[in-house]
């Protein structure tokens, strides 16, 4: 394996992986996935020769990936039944957003429907790592904390993103430090100690002020800790949820989440399928998921890991796959085989996640809401 790809593998591999780790450390792996997504593209360019036409294809896939797991973890994670419901308003609000704006290539699609929900999230599990949110930010704390980031975050950072197309990079180099967008940001700084000062005041006072509010805050509920599981609150009890029927709400909304990632993933990377038929496979496959975990239930088998249940779900996948790779080869159309493959590994993690952890989010819906503390 060369330099190129050794690189490729690494950076990849990392904004794939990292994001597992939503669902138990949510805080630092959505931030480690903001991380990565903002430095891949500048590890691109100096450490590879790859050419980089499609990499906002690539960018835009990867996102999708990590904000899917970021709301699946609220599922898991997210107590108040309130906090739960704006996130899935949220977060599907902007799955539609991007799937008209991959249908249409408007850009002005993307302003009207912001990614409010990837601040709002982290918003609420930097609260979550002291505080309990169930009781201390109320449905009007909620819907405020929303607003504010809709309305003074998201809605200008779209706008220079995605309607004026401006980099923040290039415009830092050129606007503000007056170099060449090519220019080396070693260069850059050394040439403009004045910025590298005010970053420095400005990283104080930002210290200063996140000290100020902590001091302000209430006692913290627990000890600090990035791991939700060891926040001591009430864990949800599966036994109170009445025996599963096949065709529910919860059936529709995993077709409807799944199709919309599957539908956005097939536009970004241009596998040639029309969203009719990735709709209809991604319903076919969904179907055919609860199914055979139903018939398991019926017949006592509990799975015990997230693991074991993604490994026969995988099976199912490759056999119903392997079925349409079979009819569609008969076609004048050859399939795309490794889109087809990675079609289906993704399908895969999202329809476990959200097998193991919907139940969780009935039986917490079925417990009264919780009184704040604060609104």
């Amino acid at each position: 394996m060369g330099t190129d790809e050794m690189v490729f593998v690494l950076v990849v591999g990392s904004r794939l992986l990292v994001p597992l780790l939503v669902f138990r450390f949510p805080l630092p792996a959505v931030l480690a996935a903001l991380v990565i997504d903002a430095a891949d593209q500048t590890i691109f360019e100096r450490f590879t020769d790859f050419s980089l036409v499609n990499y906002q294809s690539y960018d835009k896939a990867l996102d999708i990936y990590y904000l899917s797991l970021a709301y699946l973890s609220t599922l898991r994670n997210w107590a108040h039944p309130f906090h739960a419901t704006v996130a899935a308003v949220l977060w599907y609000y902007r799955l539609v957003g991007v799937l008209v704006f991959e249908l249409t290539q408007e850009r002005w699609v993307l302003l009207v429907f912001p990614n409010t929900f990837e601040y709002v999230f982290i918003c609420y599990e930097a609260v979550r790592v002291a505080w309990n949110p169930a009781t201390r930010i109320g449905p009007r704390g909620m819907i405020g904390l929303t607003a504010v980031i809709w309305v003074f975050v998201k809605l200008p950072q779209e706008w220079w993103i995605h309607v004026a197309q401006n980099d923040f990079t290039d415009f830092v180099r050129e606007d503000v430090l007056g170099v060449d967008a090519d220019t080396p940001w070693s260069t850059a700084f050394a040439d403009n100690l004045w910025f590298v000062a005010l970053m420095a005041a400005l990283a104080v006072l930002a210290v200063a002020g996140v000290r100020a509010v902590l001091r302000a805050a209430p006692a913290p509920d627990w000890s600090p800790s990035l791991d939700v599981d060891a926040h001591p609150v009430a864990r949800a009890d599966l036994r109170t949820l009445p025996p599963d029927r096949f065709w529910d709400i919860d059936l529709l909304e995993k077709i409807v989440l799944v199709a919309l990632i599957t539908v956005i993933f097939a536009e970004v990377l241009a596998t040639g399928a029309s969203p009719i038929q990735v709709m209809i496979g991604v319903a076919v496959i969904v179907v055919a998921n609860a199914a055979v975990t139903q018939w398991l239930a019926k017949r006592g088998h509990a799975w015990t890991t997230t693991a074991s249940l993604f490994v026969a779900m995988l099976v199912v996948n490759v056999g119903v796959v392997i079925a349409y790779l079979v009819v569609l080869a008969r076609g004048d159309r050859p399939a795309n085989r490794a889109a087809t493959v990675f079609f289906i590994l993704l399908l895969t993690l999202i329809v476990t996640c959200y097998d193991r952890y919907r139940p969780i989010r009935k039986a917490r819906d079925r417990v009264p809401e919780p009184e704040p503390s604060l609104t």
